[in-house]
């Protein structure tokens, strides 16, 4: 009788709590009202079907052309949120108050705070010179490996053969991390395969973005009951979208279990087995699990977590990187004058042999031609990052409120979901300017402007955001260029690269992607031809 009484008031409490939860900001004034910013699209997305379509390229222009470093945005449900490259904004949200700006919760979103320390922690050496010297074997060989593979395709033909560059890109990606990360191989490279791991990665982000606005009205399931009771729960929610990333995970968790088991074997057998295995234990995941053993209890990561960083490194590394490579010999087949100077650089250094580390660090065109693209075309355009408590915004210049009233800080509430905005800042005229929507690697040959030295960008890689900065940069920035360097080098030793004479469009996602077209499949067909030196060349 007592529980009959009481569950209709609970219920009540409920669903109030949750009206005046998400609703209030209709009711009420907020300060972010204030702060100029486009017009709302619609009370259901707001602005973010125009931030998140695939063909929102203008959009983002428009923002960091009409506006000064930070923009209010209407997100779903009438919702406020920021749009910030500000850089003295982006140096607070990153590095000075990084603990009140923490990944959004209606995201996929890694561990959060002491969590995340402890894993970084022992991630960090792993990451360090040395170990990327160690590196460069490991990466040459599948290099080699991609040469052979493309050139199969050719058939010994003279003529330039049309390629897709962003599969084979994809499928070189993924053996680097397979093999360097993981000391496991996906792709032979030298054959057409398919894995259904790679797969599920690449599903991943597409499938989670079809149920986005579930995850913003429930942005807390996964902290409700145990991880077996919510298991069921989703295995029993009536929607496909959710079902297909249930499926997704599933297969992500069983491979990364199956793979960290054969790691953590090979440890515990000693470097006899290691010799015996892909990367020969000099991996990153042997090199966590190895530091891990050796770790105080207090740093120990738990099993589960260790589990989770297989599926981390891929998700981290493949997209990024195949998609960054692919731009890169896109932008050198419209710019053949470009494309030759960095083959002359290449050869020279090379006269005919591997590069070493020292050597492929130190070509500085490679460097300037890796730099731009990263700088212009960055693969990741945005970050979201969400307040935790009020706190105030400093500027680095004044903005003009809708009133009037000259701000040099904002006050953001609690809950603020804000946009970093990776690419506005790369591409501000102000820091880089008026040419700083041109691909121009000679900008990286001389010294930079007092512009860009003195802006003081909170990124750790360059004076750009494209890696970001702070607690959350990306840990594997010199990996991803190590990468980078030795895949150009060696392609561009055996190949040339030219338009094919399809439009190619680059579309914005969680990590930008080219299609043919208003095609909705990923590719970048190129024209590709075997270099063949001229008399007298290198």
């Amino acid at each position: 009788m007592q529980w009959a009484t009481l569950l209709p008031g609970a219920v009540i409490g409920g669903v109030s709590w949750f009206l005046w939860k998400f609703f209030r900001h209709i009711l009420c004034k907020s300060p972010l009202d204030n702060i100029p910013g486009p017009r709302s699209d619609g009370f259901l997305y707001g602005n973010f079907m125009q931030m998140l379509d695939r063909h929102a390229a203008p959009m983002y222009d428009y923002l960091t052309d009409t506006y000064r470093g930070i923009v209010r945005l209407a997100a779903p449900l009438g919702h406020r949120s920021l749009y910030v490259y500000d850089p003295v904004a982006l140096h607070t949200i990153l590095l000075k108050d990084q603990h009140i700006y923490e990944e959004a919760g209606w995201l996929l979103r890694g561990d959060q705070g002491e969590r995340h320390k402890k894993q970084r922690k022992l991630l960090n050496p792993c990451f360090s010179v040395t170990h990327m010297r160690r590196m460069i074997p490991i990466f040459t060989d599948i290099g080699h490996k991609l040469q052979i593979g493309i050139e199969n395709r050719m058939n010994g033909r003279e003529c330039t053969v049309e390629v897709d560059i962003l599969s084979w890109m994809g499928r070189t990606a993924l053996e680097l991390i397979g093999q360097a990360g993981l000391g496991y191989s996906f792709d032979p490279l030298v054959a057409d395969s398919t894995d259904e791991f790679a797969a599920a990665i690449k599903m991943l982000q597409p499938a989670t973005f079809e149920i986005h606005l579930l995850h913003r009205l429930l942005p807390h399931l996964p902290e409700w009951g145990s991880p077996w009771l919510r298991r069921k729960l989703v295995e029993l929610f009536p929607h496909k979208g959710v079902q297909r990333v249930r499926e997704i995970v599933d297969t992500l968790h069983q491979r990364s279990v199956g793979i960290y088991e054969e790691r953590k074997r090979a440890l515990l057998l000693g470097e006899e087995a290691h010799l015996h295995k892909l990367g020969e234990g000099k991996d990153l995941m042997s090199i966590l699990l190895k530091a891990n053993m050796e770790a105080s209890e207090e740093d120990k990561l738990p099993e589960e977590e260790l589990i989770g960083q297989v599926s981390s490194f891929i998700f981290a590394a493949m997209d990024t990187t195949s998609n960054a490579l692919a731009m890169t010999l896109h932008l050198l087949a419209q710019h053949p004058d470009v494309q030759d100077k960095l083959r002359k650089e290449v050869l020279e250094a090379s006269n005919g042999e591997d590069l070493n580390y020292d050597t492929l660090v130190g070509l500085p065109y490679l460097d300037a031609v890796c730099r731009e693209t990263l700088r212009l075309h960055t693969p990741v355009g945005m970050v979201v990052r969400e307040s935790r408590q009020d706190t105030i915004l400093p500027l680095s210049e004044p903005i003009i409120g809708v009133d009037g009233t000259k701000m040099h800080e904002v006050f953001v509430p609690k809950d603020t979901t804000l946009f970093i905005g990776i690419l506005s800042c790369n591409r501000n005229k102000a820091i880089w300017g008026e040419d700083a929507l041109d691909w121009k690697p000679e900008r990286w040959l001389s010294p930079l402007p007092e512009s860009v030295t003195k802006a003081k960008i909170p990124g750790i890689y360059s004076h750009l955001m494209t890696f970001i900065g702070g607690g959350r940069s990306c840990i594997g920035f010199k990996f991803s260029q190590l990468e980078m360097k030795v895949i150009l080098y060696l392609l561009l030793m055996k190949f040339t690269f030219a338009l094919s004479d399809k439009p190619i469009m680059w579309n914005v996602s969680g990590v930008r992607y080219p299609t043919v077209g208003e095609d909705t499949k990923p590719s970048l067909p190129l024209r590709v031809g075997l270099y063949r030196p001229q008399p007298g060349s290198a």
